[in-house]
């Protein structure tokens, strides 16, 4: 039990550090999402969700877990093929520009 607490603990410390972005260089990545998520990280649609103001390291693992195949069901086939042209400096920003958004 006291192995899954300390690895837990090591997971959520390292997550900030995947998610150093930068803020305007994912503003301008974004277009791709806009049609699910919008114009300003608020989906129009209830089938996709918001991401405006959404943690910056929550969407950072996010966007791996598709690219890695990770996450399934829902959408995740369309993340996938939305995420794999990108690289981990796209992801980073990305979620910097996200998380900066007003929820």
């Amino acid at each position: 039990m006291m192995y899954k607490w300390i690895g837990l603990m090591l997971i959520a410390v390292s997550l900030p550090g995947l998610a150093d972005g930068d803020v305007k260089a994912g503003e301008q990545k974004a277009a791709a999402c806009v049609a699910c998520h919008g114009a300003s990280g608020k989906a129009s649609v209830p089938l996709y969700p918001h991401l405006a103001g959404q943690n910056a390291a929550y969407l950072n693992h996010a966007l791996q877990a598709y690219k890695k195949g990770e996450r399934s069901g829902g959408q995740a086939e369309v993340m996938k093929a939305f995420v794999a042209g990108l690289s981990e400096e796209d992801m980073a920003d990305l979620s910097a520009w996200y998380a900066s958004l007003t929820p």
